[in-house]
């Protein structure tokens, strides 16, 4: 009985007879030979079916075979003649399990980005997205892998809150049995409350901004991974922020060397970048923007796209800006005790445009006074606030968390434009199917 084997073990199988199922995406052939592409979701392999007479059966099977047929597919695995560590299949025999219409949308043809995302149940197929979502795949178990090793204990915060984190007004509301309720876009506080029974804890799920934007960057659904280390200073909470990120990206490196090649990725770029990662204050980052004559930003505002590309191009790394001031953040962030108008927070900047990768770090207040009179000043109403308020009357501690996107991250290491494409069906302003 022949075996039946995965395309990414093929290796493992040369001289020998094997069976593979999964899908035909391709052939091209001339007189007595077909060549079919072959995909399995382990990988990519081609079967070659030889027949002078072009009579045997599996050469009139290989005939009939349209785009995206699935098949079962046996034949004796062997090395490919011209490229090392490749290997194909000597098919001698076909069964077909689905004859796909011959109609496949998306043939070996230029599309409109609006028509593959139409179409993204099917786009998911093509070779660059399959390399895009096993990067995703790594990326999520580094994480986990990260946590784990680190001593981190998920916590699972809830999707429907009564609140937002940060009092923003980009919620997507919902009626919840004749009151208000809202999809969560952060888990930090429920993480945060977590921390005081179990130590180091974590979030990691999805999270939604109601944020009416066309540009590259924002989803109104991705996921976030949120963890917070009770007793952890400010001054540590860099070192924690970049161990956390270098982690994911030697995983990636070692584990999805191939689909970087696929994406064409400057894998040297991603091999050059090197610890410690560059740290300026916001007033550092300013100088550097106002001498570099390529921005109009004033002291005391916030950083737009072009400046944190600017930034992190004059670095060629990640770069961590800190220290930003007081009106710019968030209310459960703490001041720098030297000076009020500043806060204990950090963003890190992705190199290559892609933004603020890590966001919302900071060393969090547990002064419940100051809580309090920043609640008051954002005009957040403190009465949906006070189960969070009571973990701090309870035994408030310092400690220092932050927030990273899975999708913003995974763009950058995947080298891919836009972040819709770091997620296997993205939701945007206009896209909710499929």
């Amino acid at each position: 009985m022949t075996d039946t084997a995965y395309i990414k073990d093929l290796s493992d199988h040369v001289g020998k007879e094997v069976t593979i199922q999964g899908w035909m995406y391709n052939k091209r052939g001339g007189k007595g030979i077909h060549f079919l592409q072959l995909r399995d979701g382990t990988g990519t392999t081609q079967g070659v079916v030889f027949d002078k007479e072009e009579k045997s059966p599996a050469f009139k099977t290989a005939n009939d075979l349209t785009m995206e047929s699935s098949v079962k597919v046996t034949g004796e695995v062997t090395a490919h003649p011209k490229k090392e560590d490749t290997f194909e299949l000597q098919v001698s025999a076909i069964e077909i399990i689905t004859l796909a219409k011959d109609d496949y949308p998306i043939a070996k043809k230029e599309h409109g980005i609006d028509f593959l995302l139409e179409n993204r149940h099917l786009w998911l197929r093509s070779q660059r997205q399959w390399a895009n979502m096993r990067i995703r795949d790594e990326v999520v178990w580094a994480i986990r892998e990260y946590m784990r090793k680190n001593d981190f204990t998920l916590v699972d915060a809830p999707i429907l809150t009564k609140t937002a984190c940060e009092g923003t007004t980009d919620l997507f509301h919902v009626d919840y049995f004749e009151s208000d309720a809202y999809l969560s876009q952060s888990g930090q506080l429920y993480t945060e409350a977590g921390e005081y029974a179990l130590g180091k804890t974590y979030c990691f799920g999805p999270t939604f901004r109601a944020e009416k934007s066309k540009t590259r960057r924002p989803l109104t659904e991705f996921w976030m991974i949120e963890p917070e280390v009770p007793f952890m200073e400010f001054d540590e909470l860099m070192d924690f922020e970049e161990d956390f990120l270098w982690h994911i990206l030697q995983s990636v490196l070692k584990n999805r060397r191939k689909e970087l090649e696929i994406l064409e990725r400057d894998i040297d770029f991603l091999e050059g970048i090197k610890k410690p990662f560059p740290r300026i204050t916001y007033h550092e980052a300013i100088k550097i923007l106002q001498d570099s004559g390529k921005s109009d930003i004033k002291d005391g505002d916030d950083f737009g796209a072009d400046d944190e590309t600017y930034l992190a191009e004059h670095f060629k790394a990640p770069v961590f800006i800190h220290h930003f001031p007081t009106s710019l953040t968030s209310f459960f962030q703490a001041p720098d005790p030297d000076n009020p108008d500043l806060t204990l927070n950090v963003d890190l900047i992705a190199p290559e445009g892609y933004g603020e990768m890590i966001g919302g770090g900071s060393q969090r207040s547990h002064d419940m006074e100051l809580l309090e009179k920043r609640m008051k000043d954002k005009k957040i109403d403190k009465k949906d606030y006070e189960w969070y308020l009571d973990t701090l009357r309870y035994g408030g501690i310092p400690h220092c968390g932050f927030g990273m996107g899975l999708e913003r991250c995974v763009a950058w290491l995947c080298g891919t434009p836009h972040v819709r494409e770091a997620i296997p069906f993205p939701r945007t302003m206009n896209r909710i199917t499929p």
